[in-house]
């Protein structure tokens, strides 16, 4: 695939677009731990002007859980997904959660939570409906973290599956992913009828990439790790790209 950068924001301004973000490595630095991840006030005030320009079409799409998501983004009360789309906050306030058995993931729980505790550097974010096991901070441990979540996996069956994401391996329920999550705001307003963009910077977000073509949208990465038709080369360029695209002021007419 031929990778072009960004298209200019100017390029939307008599366009009626709306805009779905990935979040770590995107809109922020990557950090050797989840909980390390700031968000400051410069940001919520971009995607504040993002969310007003845009008549509210703007939606987060993140692998963290929705409540962690409103915990770092507060007080913006804006549309999101969390846990790769399996759970979503519509623009009137609603939340959509399929229900997992609370016992489902609880032997994958105890079998990653051992192998954490036995080999520094790994690291099991438990996020409820999903398992994420990070060895950002010890690469030479992938393998065995590899070997031991595709057998957690196999013990679960067909109902998850296994995300590799950027020094990250996830157990995830199946049926819902980021495009599911993007085709179900797709249908309701404010998003109904507008060209998509999408910007992400990882493997987990193929499916949100497929999704917005599939709206004759624009799929834009961030970075050389996964291909798209456009990019940008960092979460600096993202923001300050998302700063000309406010700067545009409200979406113009079709």
């Amino acid at each position: 695939m031929i990778t072009h950068a960004a298209p200019e924001p100017r390029y939307f301004q008599t366009r009626r677009t709306c805009l779905f973000l990935d979040v770590d490595g995107t809109l922020v630095d990557l950090q050797p731990q989840p909980a390390d991840v700031h968000i400051d006030a410069e940001l919520i005030s971009l995607l504040g002007r993002l969310h007003t320009h845009l008549d509210g079409a703007v939606a987060l799409i993140s692998g963290r859980p929705l409540d962690e998501l409103s915990r770092l983004f507060a007080p913006l009360e804006i549309c999101m997904a969390g846990i790769h789309g399996f759970e979503r906050r519509c623009a009137r306030g609603v939340v959509h959660r399929p229900t997992v058995p609370g016992t489902r993931l609880d032997s994958a729980r105890a079998q990653l939570a051992r192998l954490a505790d036995q080999h520094q550097g790994l690291l099991l974010e438990d996020k409820g409906a999903a398992l994420a096991l990070h060895f950002r901070a010890r690469p030479a441990a992938e393998e065995l973290a590899a070997a031991t979540m595709r057998r957690c996996l196999r013990e679960l069956g067909a109902d998850f599956e296994l995300l590799e994401g950027n020094c990250v391996l996830e157990i995830k329920p199946a049926v819902q992913n980021k495009a599911t999550a993007i085709e179900a705001f797709m249908q309701e307003d404010p998003f109904a009828g507008l060209i998509p963009i999408y910007i992400g910077d990882d493997r987990t977000d193929f499916d949100g990439f497929g999704a917005v073509r599939r709206h004759g949208g624009v799929d834009i990465a961030v970075g050389e790790r996964v291909p798209a038709r456009w990019r940008l080369d960092d979460p600096a360029a993202v923001r300050a790209w998302l700063q000309s695209f406010a700067a545009q002021g409200v979406r113009g007419a079709a």
